[in-house]
């Protein structure tokens, strides 16, 4: 039997869900997840193998109208993802009238990329609305192949795992089939840091963050980390740690709870914030933090 393998780009607008379906395609939580807009910032891949086929999944940030450096980086990650592609799943909402992205409309409109438009959270919709939903995107994109989903449920997600599949070109594998996914084990360290404070902070704190671990040392019984959460300005430092160290303590904690699952072992976690001035716009620091 020949075997297919092949890159699967999801993208779609923010908190449409992108990061809650790949974990489903996935099976493991690879991208955090929040209620809150621009949750995701890089690409990340999770890779899944059998003995016919590999799908080498990507995960991307929202589509922005960018307002700074870093937004225009994430966006980059977008349109990349478009270039690598042999299957693209547009992500969309139901009820979402159009796509904001005059430049993203264009070429899906006129690419010979097979296209899964997916119309997702339609647990939170009725059979009626559903149908002039599917018949509206079939006429948006006629080339695209038009399905149903809800992607926090699991409905029809192995029906799409299917088509996908279908969509697959012939090709060795890409990565080596015990591969999950391509990025490091700090990079999931940074990013469910991130996603604590996502979860716990409001207003623009959770947007001028950016963690990076310091150290990753893994000894027999026990992983010693030490990350540092660099914020834009003086003001949000304190709000950050908290009254007595309190805020930073929860965050710390719950960080620590879920890498310990995630990485099947005791963690030793510490935790430093540190002012790093408009970090966003400053091509130096945005190419340190891997968004240029």
């Amino acid at each position: 039997m020949a075997h297919k393998a092949g890159f699967v780009n999801i993208i779609g607008h923010p908190n449409v869900g992108k990061s809650t379906l790949m974990n489903q395609l996935v099976g493991e939580q690879l991208s955090i997840i929040t209620s809150k807009a621009q949750t995701t910032r890089h690409r990340i891949l999770g890779i899944v193998n059998e003995e016919d086929y590999q799908i080498v999944y990507s995960d991307t940030p929202g589509i922005i109208d960018p307002a700074y450096k870093m937004q225009e980086g994430m966006m980059k990650f977008v349109y990349s993802s478009l270039k690598d592609a042999d299957v693209v799943v547009l992500l969309i909402e139901c009820g979402q009238k159009e796509l904001k992205d005059e430049k993203l409309n264009d070429f899906l409109i006129k690419t010979k990329i097979p296209i899964i438009t997916v119309i997702n959270k339609v647990d939170l919709s009725n059979q009626e609305l559903l149908e002039q939903e599917m018949i509206r995107w079939k006429d948006k994109l006629p080339n695209s192949y038009v399905l149903p989903i809800s992607a926090l449920h699991g409905f029809n997600v192995d029906q799409l795992k299917a088509q996908i599949i279908k969509f697959l070109p012939e090709n060795p594998p890409y990565y080596p089939k015990d591969s999950l996914t391509d990025k490091s084990e700090r990079f999931f360290v940074e990013e469910k840091v991130r996603e604590k404070i996502l979860l716990h902070y409001d207003q623009e704190v959770p947007y001028s963050v950016e963690i990076q671990v310091e150290e990753f040392k893994e000894e027999e019984e026990i992983i010693r980390i030490r990350a540092i959460i660099y914020v834009s300005r003086e003001s949000q430092k304190g709000i950050l740690i908290g009254k007595g160290g309190s805020m930073l303590k929860i965050v710390g904690s719950e960080s620590r709870k879920d890498l310990e699952q995630f990485f099947a072992k005791k963690i030793y976690l510490e935790l430093y914030v540190k002012v790093n001035k408009d970090w966003r716009n400053d091509d130096k620091q945005l190419k340190k933090f891997g968004y240029l």
